[in-house]
């Protein structure tokens, strides 16, 4: 009797997920469900069996709409974690930007880390808690932590300084439990600036890290 109340509670989740992706044929005026969605839909029942066996009906509802996702593509998943992040990030002063299947957050220096520290400032702890929460959700992509400073002072420091800084915010990343075999922390020094080292405008923006998040290889 559980595993049948597990099973048809499954059966309702795919379905909800595949009515949700359906569209309108727009030659005959009637419903259908697109590829994508129907792959979908396969993946989110096939995830829901293994979720009711494993963790009841509230595993089977989260690993059906998980790996509905999934099942949708590639974009869809990181579009999924995107929209998460971007809710989470609206408040504070850490950018997040799409480029592809790519998402780029951008924490500036200001709020990130105090003059040549290494040391993570109390208030992008927050932010970076929310971050992690986030990625935990998804485990299927790979993140570069990237430090990057200005051209002041002596290039070799700089390039330390940055190596350091990354590594300050994987480890915060793990410590959260983002898997640390994801997270790749490198420092680029001042060799990859986005803005104009000449004004001190240009070189607060260029002392940042940057979160690289993307879709694991298939």
């Amino acid at each position: 009797m559980f595993k049948h109340s597990k099973t048809l509670l499954t059966a309702a989740v795919a379905l909800s997920v595949g009515l949700a992706a359906c569209t309108t044929n727009p030659q005959t005026g009637q419903s259908q469900m697109s590829k994508t969605a129907m792959y979908g839909l396969g993946a989110a029942a096939a995830c829901g069996i293994a979720g009711a066996a494993t963790h009841g009906s509230k595993g089977a509802r989260n690993a059906a709409l998980g790996c509905g996702i999934v099942g949708a593509g590639v974009g869809a998943y990181m579009d999924y974690q995107e929209k998460q992040l971007r809710d989470k990030l609206a408040n504070t002063q850490v950018g997040v930007d799409r480029v592809g299947d790519q998402i780029k957050l951008t924490m500036p220096d200001n709020i990130t880390f105090a003059v040549n520290s290494a040391e993570l400032q109390p208030s992008v702890r927050t932010a970076l808690t929310d971050v992690s929460n986030v990625l935990t959700q998804y485990p299927d992509t790979t993140i570069t932590v990237a430090g990057h400073t200005d051209n002041t002072g002596n290039v070799a420091y700089n390039q330390t300084l940055s190596q350091r800084r990354a590594q300050s915010v994987a480890g915060f990343l793990q410590s959260r439990g983002v898997a640390g075999s994801r997270i790749n922390p490198v420092g680029y020094g001042q060799n990859q600036p986005i803005a104009s080292n000449t004004t001190a405008e240009g070189r607060a923006k260029n002392r940042r890290v940057e979160i690289l998040i993307n879709p694991k290889a298939s």
